[in-house]
């Protein structure tokens, strides 16, 4: 915030040099609601991305049962990853609803990182809220803020051959090549991808995620999608040089 003006400061252009990245979230669909359209430019450009989720989001729909659940989840997911040119999507398979912050949620992310050796990682929203106008906004979920915190201060654990040594006796050296973590839909971003390019497979992608968006509005899903997105990346604009945005709140290592 700009003290004179008032104004929300401008957003700082997304670092480009780099070459692989690891998204990391808790469940499908947390990256297409407003990640997919930087994800999609990037791999256009040549870059790796991987996915990376600690559940296959089996409580989140009512209608289904979790065995039932998670394993259409998996897969929307998967053809949703497709869509903007990410083939690598693994899963931890914790529990949804109920992923703790803890050390075994630190250590098998930090294997991850190890493993896909990324100079970025990507999560989404660690923060209490999501924000608001006036502040305040609507409260983040557990998962969110558990998955979200593991992955920051995975980026460092990864670094470090002491801490979990096992990793090390299992043949995944230490990485300490993590350059940046970038937060998306955090309240307190600092940085935005330009959307224009990727905005279309953006809306693709969370449409893979068909049975959950069904579940989830009686709108039409192109309409709900289409809307959802553009919506966001275009309040960005006025922090983006008029540009449609998604937005990232970014830490340097």
């Amino acid at each position: 915030m700009d003290k004179q003006t008032g104004q929300r400061a401008p957003l700082e252009p997304m670092p480009t040099d780099w070459t692989r990245a690891l998204a990391v979230v808790a469940h499908p669909d947390d990256l297409e609601y407003g990640g997919t359209a930087a994800i999609a430019d990037w791999t256009d450009g040549g870059r790796e991305v991987a996915y990376l989720l600690a559940s296959r989001g089996e409580a989140g729909i009512d209608t289904l049962a979790p065995d039932e659940c998670a394993p259409l989840r998996e897969a929307e997911q998967r053809a949703s990853a497709a869509v903007v040119g990410v083939s690598t999507v693994e899963f931890l398979d914790y529990r949804d609803g109920v992923i703790e912050y803890g050390l075994d949620l630190r250590r098998d992310i930090a294997a991850a990182i190890r493993r896909h050796r990324p100079e970025l990682l990507i999560t989404l929203n660690h923060r209490d809220t999501w924000g608001g106008q006036g502040g305040g906004g609507f409260w983040n979920t557990p998962d969110h803020k558990a998955v979200g915190r593991a992955t920051l201060d995975a980026a460092a654990d990864a670094g470090n051959r002491w801490i979990f040594p096992e990793l090390t006796e299992q043949g995944l050296e230490p990485w300490n090549g993590v350059r940046w973590v970038a937060v998306a839909g955090s309240p307190h971003a600092t940085h935005a991808a330009d959307a224009t390019a990727g905005m279309e497979r953006s809306i693709a992608s969370l449409m893979e995620h068909k049975a959950y968006i069904e579940a989830l509005t009686d709108q039409d899903p192109q309409e709900y999608c289409r809307g959802f997105l553009t919506g966001f990346a275009e309040q960005a604009a006025a922090r983006f040089g008029g540009r449609p945005a998604v937005t990232f709140e970014l830490f340097s290592r």
